[in-house]
């Protein structure tokens, strides 16, 4: 899809009517077209209400409005003059206007159009994150744009539309005058442009496109003059520095003028024009005849496009620059890497991508600064360059994350490794870094660019969950495996917004006398035709997406309002037993959506226990040790669940002042099968006593394992042999009986 207007005869038009130009290409009155997406009404007419009268750069706004992600799609199908999108972060879904974004930029192409994101749960999109993983313009909360900030973003946006938009129609002007739009490199796009329109001017002047050059200085660098434009026999000097011409007259005539700064005429015409900020330009014309008045017009109008065109030239190349490639490395990012795969998939036989990820690389940023950071950055790919070779393309395509791709032998998991075998030197610190590795062949996949990255990026994944400083390759099965884990969380987040989630109870009694003291509340989740999806599915990918905060808050608030409903039926001393992640306990708000779920349901602390692995307590034990204080603080108890499948010490075991330890059903069920299992169950049972702590096992389920338990000193106990996990209805009429 085009994203910028069509180019006209602007630039044919200067060089006919030089004294019209300025005229020519004054701005169009027609209005600023600015798209609104939101789901909140009342935002869009607040918008236009916010901006009635008010104009940019002269000319007025249009407001034109998509309630939803899906109509702002249809719409843009069909709209393709658009220079501002207000777009809202949460709509149908909670990142439909990030993938709104993908949409706009991805697949219609629409570059020039400028994106400001306005979100008012600025939760679900990170500011940093989303600037940095988005292609967009802006980032503003709903609740900080006033009427005159909104102005101002929406004037910003609109300038920079502009300038994008003359940039690209000057670009298509050059094009359709060199009728080249097949260049692939500045420098031959800018020499054959210049030729074209040198050509032009000499057949006004009714000269043989010969003998004519423009020379340039830079404000930067006032002692380098570089050939701009050139015809005929001089067309090899182009872009060249004037002193490396051999043609002596043409040099010193050249440097003549603009050393004295004004015009020479000697055996040829050389006109001077000073441009400001330290540049200048000259013109050598052998015309074999003094300039008239109007030809020396010609000359002037000529050389100032030149000038204007050769700046445009420059100045699209580093907006190019930045939309393209990483300013400190110097290296393409993640839009031209995905351009770069798209290229090599034309042959892609024997092509390797690989995204190598430095491992820990925040914490040499929290420990050293990010200047400190950033060095360390240049020096790995200072040594990749060195190691990996010249044919060997590299990227930045995430903050500490680099893309590359060569050949088999060059681009493997050996070659990554040797890169970082030595320490790295960066500012006197001597420091050992190791790096994560996905890897994908070219020649053994069937997707396009980005979806080729996204492959590298799930075989990364594995190997970070496999072992960090690892590497993995792409596979199918991989693919299958991720696609079916979209599909899965997608599912899940569909399931608890219709409720299709539920919690069930497994009674805990005293294994003697089979009194029931206490329930766990477990979670299950039945799909839309019936299937129930095993817990062990679905709970990791809660946590991993964040999904487990609203669902943890809804088994805690309905775990309290069943204790509470159990205390009215008369089971005053009954323990509700309730899981929690660590993706809870990193949630800034856990402690205070527990203190909220007692005062909601009327429950008091000291009938809850919260459970917590063995690994997750290991895991950030400081942060683990805050939290739980503040736990006890409430009320609660706390169990250590799956007891013995971790590594923890007994000095951990005191910090953490839990209350209960719970025996994992795997030593349960092999406690009678094994003298491993049974030593394993008595240490446990041991340690807990030993610590003054109550232990209590699950899965029994066989009259012989709850007598073994009682013998090795187990008091309490859940299992099958006493019930299974039932409804709510189900456990009271059970406990009824």
């Amino acid at each position: 899809m085009q994203d910028t207007p069509a180019v006209d005869d602007d630039l044919l038009e200067l060089l006919d009517e030089p004294e019209h130009a300025e005229s020519e290409h004054r701005p169009s009155p027609r209005p600023w077209r600015i798209l609104i997406v939101d789901d909140d009404g009342d935002v869009h007419k607040a918008t236009e209400l916010a901006m009635q009268g008010l104009s940019v750069e002269g000319q007025p706004l249009i407001f034109l409005h998509a309630s939803s992600a899906a109509q702002a799609r249809q719409l843009l199908a069909s709209e393709e003059d658009l220079a501002v999108v207000l777009l809202d972060v949460v709509m149908e879904s909670e990142d439909a206007g990030l993938q709104l974004v993908r949409h706009i930029r991805d697949e219609l192409r629409m570059n020039a159009v400028r994106i400001v994101l306005r979100t008012g749960q600025p939760g679900y999109a990170p500011e940093i994150e989303t600037v940095q993983a988005y292609d967009i313009n802006d980032y503003k909360t709903k609740s900080e744009l006033t009427r005159t900030r909104l102005y101002t973003v929406l004037t910003a946006a609109v300038r920079s539309y502009r300038q994008i938009c003359a940039l690209e129609a000057n670009r298509r002007g050059l094009e359709m005058i060199v009728e080249s739009s097949t260049s692939l490199s500045r420098m031959r796009g800018l020499s054959r442009f210049a030729e074209g329109v040198v050509t032009q001017l000499c057949a006004l002047l009714g000269i043989l496109p010969e003998g004519l050059v423009c020379a340039q200085t830079h404000g930067e660098a006032a002692d380098e003059v570089r050939i701009v434009a050139a015809a005929g026999q001089y067309s090899g000097l182009i872009d060249r520095p004037l002193a490396q011409v051999k043609i002596i007259t043409v040099r010193e005539r050249l440097e003549r003028c603009l050393r004295e700064q004004q015009n020479v005429y000697d055996d040829g015409t050389v006109l001077y024009f000073g441009m400001g900020q330290g540049r200048a330009m000259a013109a050598l014309v052998d015309v074999g005849r003094e300039l008239n008045e109007l030809d020396q017009q010609l000359l002037r109008a000529f050389c100032s496009n030149i000038a204007v065109g050769f700046e445009n030239v420059v100045l699209y190349s580093q907006l190019l620059d930045q939309a393209y490639n990483d300013p400190l490395l110097r290296l393409p990012n993640r839009n031209r890497f995905v351009e770069l795969l798209d290229k090599n998939l034309k042959d892609p036989a024997g092509v390797t991508l690989a995204l190598i990820d430095i491992d820990d690389f925040s914490d040499i940023n929290d420990a050293f600064g990010h200047h400190f950071g950033d060095q360390v950055l240049q020096a790995v790919v200072q040594r990749m360059s060195d190691m990996l070779g010249l044919n060997t393309a590299m990227a930045r395509v995430g903050a500490d994350t680099f893309g590359v791709l060569g050949e088999h032998a060059k681009v493997c998991p050996e070659s990554v490794q040797s890169v970082f075998a030595e320490p790295f030197i960066v500012a006197g610190e001597r420091l050992q870094l190791s790096a994560t590795t996905g890897l994908v062949r070219l020649g053994e996949s069937k997707a396009v660019g980005s979806e080729l990255l996204l492959d590298a990026q799930i075989a990364l994944k594995r190997a970070k969950q496999q072992q960090r400083g690892s590497s993995r390759y792409f596979s199918a099965a991989m693919g299958s495996d991720a696609r079916e884990r979209f599909k899965l969380l997608k599912g899940l987040r569909t399931g608890f917004d219709e409720h299709r989630l539920f919690v069930v109870y497994q009674p805990q009694v005293d294994l003697e006398t089979r009194r029931v003291i206490g329930a766990e509340a477990l979670l299950r989740w039945r799909t839309e035709d019936g299937r129930f999806i095993p817990p062990d599915q679905f709970i990791p990918l809660a946590e991993q997406s964040g999904l487990i905060i609203p669902i943890g808050e809804y088994v805690m608030r309905t775990a309290c309002t069943q204790l509470k409903r159990m205390e009215g039926l008369g089971h005053t001393q009954f323990r509700m037993a309730v899981n929690v992640s660590m993706a809870q306990f990193r949630h800034p708000g856990f402690i205070d959506m527990l203190a909220g779920a007692l005062h909601d349901s009327g429950v008091a602390g000291q009938n809850l226990e919260l459970e917590i692995t063995e690994s997750m307590a290991m895991e950030d034990a400081d942060l683990v040790l805050r939290v739980l204080a503040n736990i006890k603080r409430l009320g609660f108890s706390v169990a250590i669940d799956d007891f013995g499948t971790g590594f923890s010490s007994l000095s951990q075991l005191r910090q953490l002042q839990v209350d209960r330890l719970k025996i994992d059903r795997a030593f349960v069920q092999e406690a009678q099968a094994s003298s491993a299992g049974s030593t394993i169950a008595q240490m446990v049972i041991n340690l807990g006593h030993g610590l003054g702590l109550t232990v209590i096992a699950e899965g029994i389920e066989t009259e012989e394992q709850r007598r073994y338990l009682i013998g090795l000193g187990c008091h309490e106990g859940q299992g099958w042999l006493f019930a299974k996990p039932m409804p709510a209805d189900d456990l009271e009429t059970w406990m009824a009986r």
